[in-house]
């Protein structure tokens, strides 16, 4: 029977367990997923599936630049607890995995996830093993890999559970820096209007006009106050639209322009976005401690 992506999936999803461990489990018991589990089951990924139900919302992020500054890594693992996070093993397991990152540069996690270690263990083997080791469900969730050729890589952490790498053309390491701290602030969607979503835009734009129509003003006024609304909201959610957090007087945009730079692409990574409905907020704080 042929092993096809949808029951390396399907697997995957039953058992928590990696790609390649699901795939070679199939391709053991010629594509029977009942047996494929029991098989995965009686393997040292038994611990791990049983523990895989759980949510993991939880964990570090780690930023990782290589020593020419041509090349980083960004990295979300996720553990249940936070007291699991400030473990050495669990510390451990990630600075590992970052190294890991940043000598294979993933284009993604499932690319990153097909690795092996030094020891010739996979990353599915050595999550069963801390998962063992600390009696939680951990998920090794994303990876990202970021490479210049001409440009500049900015990174920055705060404490352990917001990372971000900014790319600039122009500009050096310290703008990059800050382009980098103020994104992990404000969490803007995108560089520019020109790279907002159109189905976003419509929806707000919608949302508006029906504000506006309760308050029962004309359609002419209605208008100007569409158009008001929606021009703030793009500053609010794009970049170069945003105060910079250090100098509110100051948009992004004028800020890169009067370095003779442009911001390229940011990525931004808070532990557990996305898993849950209970995700902390920590732009304010972040805000605070860069004004100060």
């Amino acid at each position: 029977m042929a092993i096809t992506a949808a029951l390396v999936k399907e697997l995957r999803e039953r058992t928590g367990s990696g790609m390649m461990d699901c795939k070679k489990a199939l391709t053991e018991t010629q594509g029977d997923m009942e047996a494929a589990i029991d098989l995965m089951r009686s393997s040292g990924a038994a611990k791990a599936a049983k523990k895989s139900s759980r949510i993991a919302a939880e964990g570090l992020v780690k930023v990782n630049i290589s020593n020419d500054h041509k090349t980083a890594t960004i990295l979300e693992v996720n553990s249940e607890t936070d007291f699991v996070t400030k473990g050495d093993a669990f510390i451990n397991f990630v600075d590992t995995l970052s190294a890991l990152a940043l000598k294979t540069k993933p284009a993604n996690i499932e690319e990153f996830m097909s690795q092996t270690l030094d020891n010739g263990d996979s990353l599915e083997k050595t999550r069963e093993d801390i998962v063992a080791k600390v009696g939680e469900n951990v998920s090794i969730r994303r990876v990202q890999t970021i490479t210049v050729d001409t440009g500049v890589i900015g990174a920055y952490k705060h404490g352990e559970r917001i990372a971000v790498l900014a790319v600039l053309e122009g500009g050096d390491e310290a703008l990059a820096k800050d382009i980098a701290m103020h994104v992990a602030a404000t969490r803007p969607e995108c560089v520019t209007e020109d790279e907002l979503d159109a189905d976003l835009l419509e929806r707000e734009k919608a949302i508006f006009v029906e504000q506006a129509r309760e308050s029962g003003k004309p359609d002419n006024i209605i208008e100007k106050m569409i158009g008001g609304r929606m021009k703030k909201f793009v500053n609010e959610v794009t970049l170069y639209g945003q105060a910079f957090v250090k100098d509110p007087d100051t948009t992004i945009a004028a800020l890169v322009k009067a370095n003779n730079a442009t911001v390229v692409s940011f990525v931004r990574y808070e532990v557990g976005e996305g898993i849950d409905k209970k995700e902390e907020n920590f732009a304010d704080e972040v805000a605070a401690q860069m004004k100060g």
